[in-house]
């Protein structure tokens, strides 16, 4: 049981932060990560093991004028 972007979810054993944004059907290339309180390098999120009670925020890029 982890906490995404406020809500309680459960991911399967041994997810990354890839993982997990696949699970959330999230491209990789438009969104940033927090873990923990900690912004991620997005070349590096298969190197984030989700654990028990993590916090994530995941903040989405959107494009407009």
């Amino acid at each position: 049981n982890i906490v995404v972007n406020g809500n309680s979810i459960d991911v399967p054993l041994a997810c990354n932060i890839v993982q997990l944004l696949d699970v959330l059907e999230l491209d990789t290339r438009h969104v940033a990560v927090e873990l923990n309180r900690e912004i991620l390098d997005r070349n590096r999120y298969s190197d984030f093991d989700i654990r028990e009670g993590d916090t994530i925020e995941v903040v989405h890029f959107v494009g407009g004028g």
